[in-house]
């Protein structure tokens, strides 16, 4: 089940993002690291109800960020959509004793539900340049690669934006 994510669950959420952070740097992917996610940003997340989980046996898999604020580093951004209505998913994590089984697709599944179902125009995101099998996943569920973004905390790689339109 997906569901907000409650102030008692930011110590679980912040474990599992460390051991994703881990997972990919043992993997080669520089995506997450000591600075990101930090225990702040998801506090934050938890403060604006926009972070939200999936629970399997009471042990929370995966999280995922729906939100309607637009990040500074998108602001030049040339998005196929007009800059209004629109959803902005951040932080879709699974951990990764739970990977491989689909709860990543559960959560965008829910996400691109909740777009359509609140009528947003389009799904917008970013992924890191060199996690090849997210570039994948993204564009088999029809996301358009756009320009690239950089977060010199995480990495000297870029990150590629991405979008889904729904109403245009």
């Amino acid at each position: 089940m997906i569901k907000k994510v409650l102030s008692k669950d930011v110590e679980e959420i912040y474990a599992l993002t460390k051991s994703c952070a881990k997972h990919l740097i043992e993997n080669d992917i520089f995506q997450w690291n000591e600075h990101y996610p930090s225990l702040e940003v998801l506090k934050r997340d938890i403060e604006l109800q926009q972070l939200y989980k999936l629970e399997i046996d009471n042990v929370i898999a995966g999280i995922i960020v729906l939100t309607e604020i637009e990040d500074v580093e998108y602001k030049n951004v040339k998005w196929l959509t007009e800059n209004n209505n629109n959803l902005y998913i951040h932080r879709l994590a699974v951990h990764p004793n739970f990977q491989g089984k689909g709860y990543a697709k559960q959560l965008m599944d829910f996400a691109e539900n909740f777009a359509k179902k609140n009528s947003y125009n389009s799904v917008r995101l970013d992924t890191f340049s060199q996690n090849l099998r997210n570039l994948k996943f993204y564009k088999n569920r029809n996301y358009k690669q756009l320009e690239s973004i950089y977060f010199p905390k995480q990495s000297k790689f870029p990150f590629y934006c991405f979008e889904l339109v729904l109403n245009a």
